[in-house]
C-alpha cells in the first residue's frame, strides 16, 4: 500500500475509534460580494451560488429551504441548489469539474471523493477556516493530512441490515446471526404477506452494501491485511472464493423471492416510504435511512443489525457521508465559504445537531440525548468492538464499474465469478491508470 493509501486508511480507522457514540457536552478574511456570516454583517450586492447535491440526499439538513433563508436574510447570498440524478451523480459531478461548469459547493461522501472526483486534484484545502480550530474529531473530515470536507456530525455510517423491529416482535423473530437464520426470517416474513427485502438497484451503489460489509468481515476475521494486497496487486479480487459466496448469496435472496419484484426499477428515494407504510421488513443499508424514516414518523420503531454473510458477523462502518466540499475552481469560493462559516456558527450547529440527533463535531456544540436506534448500535456493536471498516474505506479508485456488475447479477447476464473478473480486470486498469506500485 503506498504512502498516501496508508495516511487515508489510517485517517478512517482513526475517525472510526475517535468517535463515541453516548451524549456529550484563524481568523479567515473571505473577501467578496457577499457579507459577513454572522447576523450582524453589512450586506454587499446579491450573490447565488451553486451546490451540487444528489436528489437522493434532499433531506440532507445542509439544504432544508429554513436553513437557506437565514443564510441568505444574513448574508445577501442566495443559494441554489442543483438536483442531480442519484445514479448519474458521479458522472455528473465528474464532468462538471473536468469542463469547468463547476458548483460552487458539492454535498458527497469523503470517501468516495478520494477516488471519485480526485480530491486533491479538485477541491480546496479548508485547514485554515476558522471553524476549524473548534473540531473535536477533524480526522473524520479529512484526508492526505488536510481537512477536505464540512460537517456538524462526526459519527461515522454504520451498514446492515435495516428492519422494522415491530415486524419482528409480531412474528416471533429474533435478530438471525447466520446466514441460515436470515433466510429463514425471511420466509417468515414472506408467509406473512409482508416483503423481507427492499433492493433500490436501480440506484447501482445500494447493490453494494452487501459485499462491501461481507468482503470486510471477511477480512477482519481471516486476512487481516487483504486489502493491502489487493492493492499492491499481490492478490486479485477472483482469488478469494469467499467473495463469490457473499454475492451468490445476496442473489439468492432476490431468487428466493424475498425482495420486491422490479429491483432495478426501485429505487432508494422509495425506501423511506416503504418502511413507514409496512410494505417492507428490511433493507441492505446504512443507519441514515432509520433517521429519514423516523424523521417522518417517530412512532416507527427500527433498528439495524450485521449482514449476516458469516456467523456472528461484524456491523460494516463506513466513513462519515453526506459532507460538503467547495471546488477549487468554485466561481464564488468566498461566498462558498461563507456557507459553510455560517453553518458552523454554535447556535445554527446546535439546531441542526439538536434535530438531526447528531454527535457534534464542534467543542461548543453539545450532543443531544441519542436516539434509542444509535444508542443499541453503541451497546450492541460500538462498545463491545463489533465492527468493520467496509470495504469501500480501502478502495483506491472509482467503484461505479464494480456496482453496475452488480446490476448485471441481477438481470442474468453476469455470474458472480464473472462480476469479480470483470472488476478484477477494470479495477487493475483503473489503479495502472492511477500509477499505484505493482500495477
Amino acid at each position: 500500500m503506498n504512502k498516501k493509501t496508508k495516511q487515508w486508511t489510517m485517517g478512517v480507522v482513526a475517525a472510526l475509534l475517535a468517535v463515541s457514540l453516548t451524549a456529550c457536552g484563524s481568523n479567515n478574511a473571505n473577501e467578496g460580494n457577499g457579507a459577513s456570516a454572522g447576523n450582524g454583517g453589512d450586506k454587499g450586492e446579491k450573490v447565488t451560488i451553486e451546490l451540487a447535491i444528489s436528489k437522493s440526499s434532499q433531506d440532507s439538513a445542509f439544504v432544508a429551504q429554513s436553513l437557506l433563508d437565514e443564510f441568505e436574510a444574513a448574508t445577501n447570498i442566495k443559494v441554489n441548489l442543483q438536483l442531480l440524478p442519484a445514479e448519474q451523480t458521479t458522472t455528473v459531478l465528474q464532468t462538471k469539474l473536468a469542463v469547468d461548469e463547476t458548483p460552487d459547493i458539492v454535498q458527497y461522501n469523503l470517501a468516495s471523493a478520494t477516488t471519485d472526483l480526485n480530491l486533491e486534484r479538485n477541491f480546496e484545502i479548508l485547514d485554515n477556516e476558522p471553524w476549524v480550530s473548534r473540531l473535536l474529531n477533524k480526522e473524520v473530515l479529512s484526508a492526505y493530512g488536510h481537512v477536505y470536507s464540512f460537517h456538524v456530525s462526526q459519527d461515522t455510517g454504520m451498514q446492515g441490515v435495516v428492519y422494522n423491529k415491530d415486524i419482528f416482535k409480531e412474528l416471533g423473530l429474533e435478530i438471525p446471526t447466520t446466514y441460515e437464520e436470515f433466510l429463514a426470517v425471511c420466509e417468515a416474513i414472506k408467509a406473512s404477506g409482508i416483503t423481507p427485502v427492499f433492493m433500490p438497484f436501480k440506484d447501482a451503489w445500494a447493490a453494494n452494501i452487501w459485499p462491501a460489509a461481507a468482503f470486510a468481515d471477511y477480512a477482519a476475521k481471516n486476512d487481516p491485511t487483504l486489502f493491502e494486497e489487493l492493492n499492491a496487486n499481490k492478490k486479485k479480487w477472483t482469488d478469494v472464493p469467499e467473495f463469490e459466496t457473499f454475492l451468490a448469496q445476496q442473489y439468492e435472496i432476490y431468487e428466493k423471492g424475498y425482495t420486491n419484484a422490479d429491483i432495478l426499477s426501485d429505487s432508494y428515494d422509495m425506501a423511506a416510504g416503504k418502511f413507514l407504510n409496512k410494505e417492507v421488513a428490511m433493507m441492505f443499508m446504512g443507519d441514515w435511512l432509520i433517521q429519514d424514516i423516523t424523521n417522518q414518523d417517530p412512532s416507527m420503531n427500527i433498528g439495524l443489525f450485521a449482514i449476516p454473510s458469516s456467523d456472528d458477523a461484524l456491523l460494516g462502518a463506513s466513513p462519515l457521508g453526506g459532507q460538503l466540499f467547495i471546488p477549487k475552481k468554485a466561481k464564488h469560493m468566498a461566498e462558498a465559504k461563507k456557507f459553510l462559516e455560517f453553518i458552523a456558527q454554535k447556535e445554527v450547529a446546535q439546531k441542526i445537531v439538536d434535530e438531526q440527533k447528531y454527535v457534534s463535531i464542534f467543542s461548543d456544540v453539545t450532543t443531544p440525548e441519542l436516539p434509542a436506534y444509535k444508542q443499541e448500535i453503541v451497546d450492541n456493536y460500538i462498545t463491545p468492538k463489533k465492527t468493520t471498516l467496509t470495504t469501500d474505506a480501502y478502495m483506491l479508485v472509482d467503484r461505479s464499474e464494480l456496482y453496475r456488475s452488480l446490476q448485471d447479477q441481477f438481470t442474468g447476464s453476469k455470474s458472480p465469478k464473472e462480476v469479480l473478473a470483470a472488476w478484477n480486470e477494470k479495477f487493475a486498469a483503473l489503479m495502472k491508470d492511477k500509477g499505484v506500485e505493482g500495477f
